[in-house]
Parts: structure tokens; C-alpha cells; sequence
């Protein structure tokens, strides 16, 4: 979906809004205030707050993505490149609500409106994490069979562990000592 620059600029304003809001009580008056236009230009772009919501989802889990993609891609061992795209994920996706005190109905009505979109983006996820250690394998710089696993397994561990950690109590801070952690795990347990 490409989007003119009128529209990215009305998804670049609304992020804050529902940020500081949240989804429910964010009201298309408050995004046309932010995009410092008027609500008939925006509902020429976006006809309801649901569909606005669900380009913004497709546009960060799209630019996201690639993010992962080139940190997967990168320079430095599997794990750092893991750990850098896992990074990326956090950073497109996860961090720009987790700030929110509605974090949680964010997170929720993501799911509820754009559910295929970020089904489609953790698959992707696990599909580039299990190629880069399948390659990773073969070059034997990791060893699966130390732990009885194969590449879409410990990708499917790794999405999982990311999970969890974005659920945990904690500033960014921890979160991002907590993902650390566990990459450091990982690396002793494959490596």
C-alpha cells in the first residue's frame, strides 16, 4: 500500500494521539488538530479512525520489516544480527505504545483491526530469524543438535521470549537488559 505524502503526514500526527489517548477516547477532531488539518480533509484520506488505525499499522509493520530484513542482513555474528533485528521489531512496533498508559487497549485493538497484518509480519519474523540460524548451522557457527532443535524452532523461541519480555513490568531500560539476556542464553546454548 503506498500512501501520498498527505496521508503519511496524517499517520505521523495520529501516532502521538493515540499514544496520548489512547484508541478509544483519540477522536478524529484531535487527529485533523495534530495533522493541522481540517476533519473534512482528513476523512478525505482516512473515512474512520478504524481504517486510519490500520494504515498506520500496515505502514510500520511494512517499514518495519524491512528494518529487520537489513539488521538480518547486517554485518557481525548471527546473534548480534538476531539481536539487532529483534531490536528493529521492538523499535518499529513495540516501543512507540508501550509508553502509553494505554498501552494495553492499543496492543488489543491492533489485533482487533489489523490482525493479518501483524500475524503476517511475526511469520515473516520467524521465517528470517530460522534462515539466518539455518545458515548459520551450515557455516557451524551454531550447533542445533546440542539442544535437539531445528532453525524454525529456536526463530519460534526467540519471537516468543520477545513476547514475553514486552509484557514484563519495566522501562525500556530493562526490557532491553531482559532481551539481552536472553540472547546471551541463546549464544551459550547454540554457539
Amino acid at each position: 500500500m503506498e500512501l501520498d505524502a498527505k496521508s503519511n503526514h496524517i499517520l505521523d500526527a495520529a501516532l502521538p494521539v493515540f499514544v496520548r489517548h489512547g484508541f478509544r477516547k483519540a477522536s478524529m477532531a484531535d487527529i485533523a488538530r495534530a495533522a493541522n488539518i481540517s476533519r473534512a480533509s482528513l476523512y478525505l484520506s482516512f473515512g474512520s479512525k478504524e481504517e486510519l488505525f490500520r494504515a498506520g499499522s500496515t505502514r510500520a509493520h511494512a517499514r518495519t520489516m524491512r528494518q529487520v530484513e537489513a539488521a538480518l542482513g547486517g554485518n557481525g555474528d548471527v546473534f548480534s544480527r538476531i539481536e539487532s533485528a529483534i531490536a528493529a521489531f521492538h523499535h518499529g512496533l513495540i516501543a512507540p505504545f508501550a509508553s502509553s498508559s494505554d498501552a494495553v487497549e492499543l496492543f488489543e485493538v491492533n489485533m482487533a483491526l489489523a490482525k493479518d497484518i501483524t500475524l503476517v509480519a511475526r511469520a515473516t519474523l520467524v521465517d528470517l530469524l530460522a534462515q539466518a540460524l539455518a545458515d548459520a548451522e551450515a557455516a557451524r557457527v551454531v550447533v542445533l543438535d546440542r539442544v535437539n532443535s531445528k532453525p524454525v524452532d529456536i526463530a519460534n523461541v526467540v519471537v516468543a521470549a520477545m513476547d514475553g519480555i514486552k509484557h514484563a513490568p519495566g522501562d525500556e531500560a530493562k526490557l532491553q537488559a531482559a532481551m539481552q539476556l536472553f540472547m546471551r542464553l541463546l549464544r551459550a546454548a547454540i554457539s
